[in-house]
């Protein structure tokens, strides 16, 4: 059986992975981008206070994975979002809207009772790559 080729993706402009994973994968022509807290690039620190602020940290983060992998957020297929209240839910629709263009991903929201690092909220992303002329 001939092996699936797999690429990883780092980029300095987010975070880097804190364990044995890896920032994202590319299979075919699909981007696994892995959960993303809000934290600082630069520095890994978490970023607390305004919720939103946070929100946009994460989305800052993934956008920079895709980025990396050659997409963009608009290609989304599917997000999970990992909420420690899901009293936040509201939020994560504005600035999610803010974000990504129609048409929306498929998405599941989720209350969880922790995440690392003390986060309230972690996002991982399903993102296609565009076609490319002369690809398939």
């Amino acid at each position: 059986m001939k092996p699936a080729t797999i690429t990883t993706i780092a980029t300095d402009a987010a975070p880097a992975a804190v364990g044995t994973y890896s920032q994202a994968v590319v299979h075919g022509g699909t981007v696994y981008i892995s959960g993303q807290l809000p934290l600082l690039p630069n520095s890994g620190e978490l970023l607390t206070g305004d919720f939103r602020q946070q929100l946009s940290q994460v989305f800052s983060n993934l956008a920079a994975i895709a980025a990396a992998a050659g997409t963009s957020l608009d290609n989304a297929l599917k997000l999970t979002v990992y909420l420690t209240d899901l009293g936040h839910f509201a939020e994560v629709n504005q600035v999610m809207a803010e974000v990504i263009s129609e048409p929306w991903p498929a998405r599941a929201a989720i209350q969880v009772s922790a995440l690392p690092k003390g986060a309230e909220v972690e996002i991982d992303a399903i993102v296609a790559l565009p076609d490319r002329p002369g690809a398939g």
